[in-house]
């Protein structure tokens, strides 16, 4: 039995106080969007509460999906290094970046001086994406997060990813692993097309011919699950979770967070489903335990 933690968009509050040189571009618009709303949505206690029952959970990895930041100011990436640290190890935990964390072009580098011993693959090789493997579990880190113009919040894998992507599943697959794909933005959505992965269509066609058998994400800060064709028309299934500092009573869920407890054996593997989230009361409690088959 191996078990993973997944949690996702912590959108570490509060946001730093920027410069004006700072707010120059696309993050004016940000900036006005935290003043007027999303602060009163990114909580940090709901966030270290959520965090402190994780951690009591023992699980054998865990798996970030991005949106550390929120609009990628030079301070908020030293904030999420340290909030990574007291998370756990690079070697416990792995993360892929979000749009919000790749809010503006010089956004890549901070985010690389800052967290790239979390984005790498075991022998510390950066770049996406990356292979790690745990016993007979694989995590494949994929990063859909680039810069958008202003009031946007798409998401691109590229080319060269989808590439390599197809190759890592092939051969992960021929090697008997488990494989797990990490990316933030969701193969399958009802969000608005601005807030989108535009090439999901050739990811899902790279997961229809080549196979995962767990897809993890975030970006909608919603609960979801659906479902993808593999081959030989197997399922996949794309799970996503809320905003881990999400305070109960907004549009979206609350703050929440998965365990999976897989049982992979050779030919046959299983996954029960744990959601434990915040209430109202500001308890972390269980909400949902359920078989994904």
């Amino acid at each position: 039995m191996f078990t993973l933690a997944h949690l996702s968009d912590p959108h570490i509050p509060p946001l730093p106080e920027p410069t004006w040189q700072e707010l120059l571009g696309k993050r004016v618009t940000g900036y006005i969007n935290w003043r007027r709303k999303r602060r009163f949505i990114h909580d940090g206690a709901v966030l270290e509460r959520l965090i402190d029952d994780l951690k009591r959970q023992a699980p054998d990895h865990i798996a970030v999906t991005g949106d550390l930041a929120n609009i990628a100011l030079a301070a908020e990436f030293a904030r999420g290094r340290d909030w990574l640290e007291h998370l756990g190890s690079s070697r416990d935990v792995s993360l892929v970046p979000g749009n919000h964390d790749i809010y503006v072009p010089e956004a890549a580098l901070f985010a690389a001086r800052q967290w790239g011993s979390y984005m790498t693959d075991d022998a510390g090789t950066p770049g996406f994406p990356y292979v790690r493997k745990r016993g007979n579990i694989a995590l494949i880190g994929v990063s859909s997060g680039v810069p958008t113009a202003p009031f946007l919040a798409t998401g691109w894998i590229g080319t060269t990813q989808l590439t390599a992507l197809a190759a890592q599943l092939e051969t992960l697959k021929n090697e008997g692993f488990f494989r797990v794909v990490m990316i933030h933005h969701p193969p399958v959505t009802k969000a608005a097309r601005h807030k989108q992965l535009l090439d999901a269509s050739v990811f899902r066609q790279v997961i229809s011919r080549h196979g995962a058998e767990l897809i993890l994400h975030g970006h909608d800060h919603l609960h979801m699950i659906n479902w993808l064709y593999g081959p030989d028309e197997t399922r996949v299934p794309a799970i996503g979770v809320p905003s881990a500092s999400a305070v109960p009573g907004t549009d979206k869920d609350a703050a929440a967070y998965h365990l999976y407890v897989i049982d992979s054996q050779p030919g046959a593997s299983r996954i029960e489903l744990i959601s434990r989230g915040v209430t109202a009361q500001g308890d972390v409690v269980e909400e949902k335990r359920m078989m994904v088959e």
